[in-house]
């Protein structure tokens, strides 16, 4: 199972980041730890914005790819 996410920061208002993993609550720890190197360290700390699962590593990879096209972005600024 693999879930594709979008991130919301809780400190910089607009500011989101998509991606997929197979294990959420791990990754939204990453994502907010103080040694995370990551692009996402500048706009900590994150919370959950939206999540979907799905069955193959190949449709959340073309999930992910959606949110980040234009489409998929206008997508994300209508749940914010």
């Amino acid at each position: 199972m693999f879930t594709v996410y979008i991130l919301k920061s809780l400190e910089f208002e607009g500011k989101t980041y998509i991606g997929f993993t197979s294990d959420i609550k791990s990754r939204l720890i990453a994502h907010n730890h103080p040694k995370n190197k990551g692009w996402t360290k500048r706009y900590q700390s994150w919370g959950i914005l939206h999540v979907e699962s799905y069955g193959t590593k190949k449709e959340a990879i073309a999930r992910e790819k959606y949110f980040k096209s234009g489409v998929g972005r206008r997508y994300i600024q209508n749940l914010l």
